[in-house]
């Protein structure tokens, strides 16, 4: 049985060993916005949308040989925003790691001061996602920057201020220890549908979308979970369109003998790589 096509991914969680720091580069760098702070922990978002929540972890060392978060995707709603991202990187001098076309979309690659990876991106229309042939393609070219700084030249060189207000967390990429059975798990269990294969990596979705989720085995074959000294992802959200959709895959969880354990504002199941995956419903938020 298939997943909830409606999903949509949702709050993406951190933990950061300087916290003032990271708040600085992610307002200043990527352009979100400060939507709350506790102690040790702060959300940012764009618009009204939390985003991303980061706790503080003094003394945490990256990992990358683990498994865990390999990049949160953040989805801008046009090519311009994109543009307006680009060019807001180059004026702050913000080190970019990549950029690439993959067809479907169009893509900036950075990472935080701790190592966390980060993609900006922007999608193509969905009748663009399929070549001549009329088949779904997912690949890697080089990326047009001189086609997307025109954008933001063609609009008037508007004024950075920030990540557009209808950003939203398009997908989560993660670092897995078994391609195979993190895959079944994603597939069998929740039901999410594999939309392409690279070496050493798959991609999967709901609803047609080229990919909710990204899993590969980069670091290493049957690399070893993050601890808690280690900077890492504490869970991202899966956000579910209806408590009934919500209970068709707790239903097919259970039926799997998956644990799964019951949190404010819905339920925490751990994958194969044991990266908590937090299952909501909107109306939770």
């Amino acid at each position: 049985m298939k997943i909830d096509p409606q999903l949509t991914m949702g709050k993406v969680v951190l933990t950061v060993s300087n916290l003032n720091r990271s708040v600085d580069f992610y307002q200043r760098h990527i352009g979100l916005k400060l939507l709350s702070a506790e102690n040790d922990q702060v959300t940012l978002g764009a618009g009204d949308t939390a985003l991303l929540q980061l706790h503080a972890l003094p003394g945490g060392r990256y990992a990358p040989h683990t498994t865990g978060l390999y990049h949160f995707a953040l989805l801008v709603p046009s090519r311009l925003a994109l543009a307006q991202s680009l060019r807001h990187f180059l004026d702050a001098e913000t080190a970019l790691q990549g950029a690439a076309d993959h067809f479907v979309s169009e893509a900036l690659y950075l990472s935080d001061p701790d190592g966390h990876g980060i993609e900006i991106y922007r999608d193509r229309p969905r009748a663009a996602w399929r070549n001549a042939q009329g088949e779904f393609t997912l690949t890697t070219e080089p990326f047009d920057a001189q086609g997307v700084l025109d954008a933001w030249q063609e609009a008037g060189e508007p004024a950075w201020q920030g990540l557009h207000p209808e950003t939203c967390m398009g997908h989560v990429h993660l670092r897995v220890a078994d391609l195979d059975a993190t895959e079944r798990f994603y597939t069998d269990v929740l039901g999410f549908e594999r939309m392409a294969v690279y070496p050493g990596a798959r991609f999967i979705s709901a609803g047609g979308y080229h990919h909710h989720i990204g899993m590969n085995v980069w670091a290493g074959q049957h690399v070893k979970p993050a601890t808690e000294a280690d900077l890492r992802l504490l869970s991202y959200e899966v956000v579910l369109s209806s408590q009934e959709a919500l209970a068709a895959v707790i239903g097919r969880i259970d039926a799997a003998n998956q644990p799964r354990h019951a949190v404010e504002n819905g339920w925490i199941v751990h994958d194969p790589a044991q990266i908590p995956i937090l299952l909501t419903t909107r109306h939770a938020h």
